[in-house]
């Protein structure tokens, strides 16, 4: 594993359509797999939307299509593992676009890596974050705070992390989260009682996941650059 060189980037793409996040990370994955990009985490929020992982059953999307249309939810069946979650404002949504052979190569450890980025996040604020042995993600006692699905290319990662914390937890009652039934859903801003800033959260993160990954730098990239690169490569 080699820690002298290697540079994390990290671009904040704000509000934007699930979609066109998800064209971003699979056109970044190709610039990433011929070494015309570094690693770079993409930092987000989406609109109310469902996403249902490959081994999803449908049956856990519980809203009624006038439940989808009264909140303008959108659905989408994806790539990544998982079932299905809720993605919305005040959720900081994370999408590591990162060659695991310059790391460690091993599924497993990335995905115990991306947990100890949000536990570490939320001991900032005083909010004790663990594992369950049975299921990914990040807890608050049996209150599930983070949820996690990917996918892996080539020893390349895309899709991530989704954290609540600001987040309207309403909206998770469309679907049983992640297949739970019999657990709940929480946020940073329920735990601590206060609303969170979010900036500060994405700045934490970036702090975390360059510690946790053993990166030597962090650095902004702006998202007209990289769309940009994206095009002219296209």
């Amino acid at each position: 594993m080699e820690t002298d060189t290697r540079e994390l980037f990290y671009c904040d793409l704000g509000l934007i359509d699930y979609k066109d996040a998800w064209d971003l990370q699979k056109s970044t994955l190709e610039l990433r797999h011929n070494k015309k990009l570094p690693d770079i985490i993409f930092l987000l929020e989406h609109p109310h939307t469902y996403t249902l992982g490959k081994v999803a059953d449908k049956k856990n999307l519980i809203g009624s299509e006038d439940y989808l249309t009264k909140n303008k939810i959108s659905v989408y069946d994806i790539d990544r593992g998982g079932d299905i979650t809720y993605h919305g404002p005040g959720q900081i949504v994370g999408y590591p676009i990162i060659d695991l052979t310059e790391w460690e190569s091993d599924t497993h450890k990335y995905l115990r890596a991306l947990e100890e980025v949000i536990i570490r996040t939320c001991a900032y604020y005083g909010v004790k974050g663990t594992r369950e042995p049975k299921y990914t993600g990040v807890w608050i006692e049996d209150r599930k705070i983070a949820a996690i699905g990917i996918k892996v290319s080539r020893w390349i990662t895309m899709h991530g992390f989704a954290f609540n914390v600001n987040t309207d937890l309403s909206l998770f009652s469309g679907i049983i989260p992640c297949g739970i039934s019999d657990k709940e859903v929480t946020s940073l801003q329920k735990e601590t009682g206060r609303e969170i800033d979010m900036q500060e959260v994405k700045s934490l993160l970036v702090k975390n996941f360059k510690e946790v990954f053993n990166y030597n730098a962090a650095a902004a990239y702006q998202k007209e650059e990289l769309i940009a690169l994206n095009l002219s490569n296209s």
